[in-house]
């Protein structure tokens, strides 16, 4: 039986900080890939997924709760959690995604 846990994530969605200064960073490009191909950058949202996580990684996620429905967050935020690290946590998980936006 799975426990629960709850594990809060945030995503500054900033393409100006995005670009040269995080280049280094993986997972910020990733994130940044899934923004551009799902949602307006320049537009905020919070989307809560519920996943399953288990072997370091999350699959089973569902949206749960989205600020911006029909605007693509919940499916940048479901490509985003494809890449999200979680080591030894095992279960059932709430992930809060926090987009910022650039305006």
């Amino acid at each position: 039986m799975f426990k629960n846990i709850t594990l809060v994530f945030s995503v500054v969605a900033s393409l100006g900080c995005a670009g040269a200064a995080s280049a280094g960073s993986a997972f910020q490009e990733h994130v940044d890939q899934c923004l551009e191909k799902h949602a307006n950058t320049h537009d905020a949202a919070s989307v809560t997924l519920q996943c399953t996580a288990q072997g370091g990684k999350l699959s089973d996620c569902k949206v749960v709760d989205n600020t911006a429905p029909g605007r693509g967050f919940d499916k940048a935020a479901l490509c985003v959690a494809d890449a999200l690290p979680m080591g030894s946590k095992v279960g059932d998980i709430k992930i809060p995604v926090r987009f910022t936006g650039t305006n």
